[in-house]
């Protein structure tokens, strides 16, 4: 099965370098002019984050077709951290000691690297099976959510290898339960 991951259109949080996880807010309007210019990979089945700037990049991408919304495709709660940059984190303990941990400790009030790992790769799980061999699924989603895939599915389990840009993403092969062929989009 060929699988594609597609991250969401820009939204201004991204433009300020902020920690957007469960902040539900759309795609800004330099994020939808720039999904313009993108010829989304052809499908025949899609699949959702529940949050906006991923409904409305679906949208954009994938006009009139019909949406699977998966909850556990959405992105890490960043918990305390949410909204803010790293320059105005910096100095906060809690913030250093999650960096340090590679977010495998939560963050105050937020997700750890785990609990994120579990919750996306059961969404996952859920939505390939029943799909055959030549089919194609889109999945358009967070970049943590992509990296988080990639990391447990992939050989190379390497997190920071899978950064995707807004509207950008890759494309997989599906087969024995793990990720291969990966090529950036």
């Amino acid at each position: 099965m060929t699988v594609y991951f597609l991250r969401h259109g820009q939204t201004q949080g991204n433009l300020e370098r902020r920690y957007i996880g469960s902040t539900d807010e759309p795609l800004c309007p330099q994020g939808r002019r720039a999904l313009d210019g993108i010829l989304a990979p052809a499908a025949d089945a899609l699949y959702v984050s529940p949050m906006l700037r991923c409904r409305e990049t679906a949208a954009a991408l994938y006009p009139g077709m019909e949406a699977n919304i998966l909850p556990g495709l959405r992105e890490t709660d960043f918990g305390t951290f949410e909204g803010q940059t790293y320059d105005e984190l910096k100095d906060n303990p809690a913030y250093c000691a999650w960096l340090d941990a590679a977010g495998e400790i939560p963050p105050p009030g937020g997700e750890g690297k785990a609990a994120v790992r579990h919750r996306v790769l059961n969404a996952f799980l859920s939505a390939v099976e029943g799909h055959g061999e030549e089919e194609r699924l889109a999945f358009v989603v967070h970049g943590g959510t992509i990296m988080t895939l990639l990391e447990a599915l992939e050989d190379s389990r390497q997190f920071y290898r899978w950064q995707a840009p807004n509207g950008g993403g890759f494309r997989c092969r599906w087969q024995n339960g793990a990720l291969s062929e990966v090529e950036e989009l």
